[in-house]
């Protein structure tokens, strides 16, 4: 009978979704949306030569939709990479005539009989998704915009597309991205090789590609150091793939979307503890993981088949395993869901940390799921986690957590406060803040971890679809710059109404909400950013090794390099001159 109350408790609250056919999320194919912005007239476009034109273009520009671009055309780029490392290039196609079935290929790269396979090359036409601005006064990406016409918005480059063939219209700019992911035993050298883009109305177009390989090696992303924490929303997949939540569709339709995340290093998998934890905030709200049953004796019991099944599935299937972070203990509105027996309805807890009914509502709960992580065998990886709460509050949480469990770990993302830092485990404290030096290194020396975070509050740097691109790599070298342990963001794929053609929502900055798109589709800013990751761990090894050698000269030259990238140092328009500065001299070492 509990089965049947609590079946109806999961479809009350939206824990069983059956969602319905919708024409409004394409995961194929798709239109653009228009820009409206200023662009090449026609009669501009008409004095191009009549076969399309083809370059290497940079990665540190979104190249504007509908103008010819102001570059000096190039056909080879050369890049410098680690074995293991990724490397990004961007090259550009325009043409004044509509161009049919437009594809890449590239071809393997050689050097001598060594060989980088072309499948460790991955190509994607790169699309257009609209976004907006920063708030009217420049300062930040936070405040309420519920009408766009209000906001400056123009279509910009950033998803990476899936789809291989294109049709390119007459008098538009076409980016193509490409990757080039080295092998780890790939031989020390310079390997050469060819893109081609070909079709079916024009003659196959040819650029060079040219990548030094050095004599490092970059670890596995599951072996990096740095410690990414970006939130994952199962919930949001769900919903613009139309399929039941947590059905064998929906852990399909996932896969390739965390195998990215995966692939970028990832530490922790995202688990909601209650309902609307960050109080309905995106478009698809967080549900409960985990049902909780009140008795007609007014005993507790907890089902935790949700929760298993998604930390099972991240851990088994996609290979992020070091942490679990549960949210949260205290959400935005104080508010917590269970099923009552007695009434047969779902009912709600109104209580703040430090009140009874509080209490009473977490400690039996946390200490039911201490024996049953315990007995799961993840006891020591999951965290109990809290955003931006206030220091009070956190403290009574926090009695309570050791109450129920005195080894539970406990992680923060927002203010430091001085009375609770020793009891997190994992604090993450916003852009712009320290932790005091002696403070950072007792907490390395205990094994917990101090990362810094960026929200819709900064403006620079950050990873709005607007962002310049070098921005998400400029945050790697800053947490290097700062001692941090990595870098946490809250929305790894809480997409809007329609991902994949607008960015905008109406709370935030344009693409504040995800860095991946629906189709499994990666992003120039996600990329970008991994590309800082690698930065950070390049830095850390060539530093071991320079303090191992007694090389004073090299870690001098790579400490100061590193030095500059302080939260004061950041301007609207610096991040690319100051990433490709800092990348030359690591390259270099």
């Amino acid at each position: 009978m509990r089965k049947v109350f609590f079946l109806c408790a999961l479809l009350f609250i939206g824990r069983i979704v059956i969602a319905q056919p919708s024409n409004k999320n394409p995961l194929g194919d798709y239109t653009e949306l228009s820009d409206t912005k200023p662009h090449d007239s026609d009669a501009v476009w008409d004095k191009l030569p009549v076969a399309p034109q083809i370059s290497w273009g940079s990665i540190d520009i979104r190249y504007n939709k509908r103008s010819i671009p102001q570059i000096t055309k190039s056909a080879r780029w050369q890049g410098k990479a680690w074995k293991g490392e990724r490397v990004n290039a961007q090259a550009l196609i325009w043409t004044k005539t509509d161009l049919t079935g437009a594809t890449i290929t590239v071809s393997d790269l050689k050097n001598g009989s060594n060989t980088i396979p072309s499948s460790a090359i991955k190509t994607n036409f790169v699309r257009y998704v609209m976004t907006d601005e920063l708030s009217k006064d420049g300062t930040t990406g936070c405040g309420h915009r519920p009408d766009p016409a209000e906001w400056d918005s123009s279509i910009v480059a950033d998803a990476l597309d899936i789809i291989k063939v294109r049709d390119i219209q007459a008098r538009t700019i076409q980016p193509v991205w490409m990757n080039v992911w080295i092998p780890s035993d790939a031989k020390t050298g310079k390997y050469r090789g060819t893109l081609t883009v070909s079709g079916n109305n024009f003659q196959p177009m040819n650029l060079q590609v040219e990548v030094e390989v050095m004599d490092h090696v970059l670890p596995a992303p599951e072996d990096w150091v740095f410690h990414l924490d970006l939130w994952q929303n199962p919930y949001a997949v769900a919903h613009h793939y139309q399929v039941p939540l947590w059905s064998k569709e929906h852990f399909d339709a996932m896969r390739p979307i965390m195998k990215i995340l995966a692939d970028a290093g990832q530490k922790g998998i995202t688990c909601s503890i209650m309902h609307k934890p960050w109080a309905g905030q995106t478009y698809n709200h967080f549900d409960s993981m985990i049902g909780r049953t009140k008795r007609i004796d007014g005993s507790w019991t907890y089902d935790y088949t949700v929760f298993d099944k998604w930390v099972e599935y991240m851990m088994n299937d996609i290979g992020i395993t070091k942490y679990i972070y549960c949210y949260t203990m205290i959400p935005w509105a104080l508010s917590f869901d269970y099923y009552d027996q007695a009434t047969n309805r779902i009912q709600f807890v109104e209580a703040k940390p430090g009140e009874a009914a509080y209490t009473e509502y977490w400690e039996s709960f946390l200490k039911d799921f201490s024996k049953h992580l315990r007995r799961k065998g993840w006891f020591d990886k999951v965290t109990i986690a809290m955003d931006e709460r206030g220091e009070e509050a956190m403290k009574e949480a926090i009695k309570v957590i050791r109450t129920s469990d005195p080894d539970f770990k406990i992680s923060v993302a927002g203010y430091y406060h001085e009375s609770i830092q020793h009891e997190l485990h994992d604090l993450t404290i916003g852009f712009g803040h320290s932790f005091p030096e002696d403070v950072r290194e007792t907490r390395r020396k205990a094994g917990q971890i101090s990362n810094v975070y960026t929200c819709c509050a900064e403006a620079r740097p950050n990873t709005f679809t607007f962002s310049p691109p070098a921005e998400a790599s400029w945050l790697g070298w800053h947490a290097m710059a700062g001692d941090y342990d990595g870098y946490l963001r809250w929305a790894y794929n809480s997409w809007t109404e329609d991902p994949l053609r607008d960015s905008r929502f109406h709370t935030w900055a344009g693409g504040d909400c995800y860095l991946v798109y629906p189709g499994a589709r990666s992003s120039i800013r996600m990329e970008r950013l991994i590309e800082g990751i690698q930065d950070y761990e390049k830095i850390r090894i060539l530093r071991e090794i320079f303090t191992t050698k007694g090389d004073k000269g090299k870690l001098k030259r790579l400490n100061d390099a590193v030095s500059k990238f302080t939260a004061e140092s950041i301007t609207s328009t610096n991040a690319a001159d100051m990433v490709n500065e800092g990348r030359k001299v690591l390259n270099s070492l």
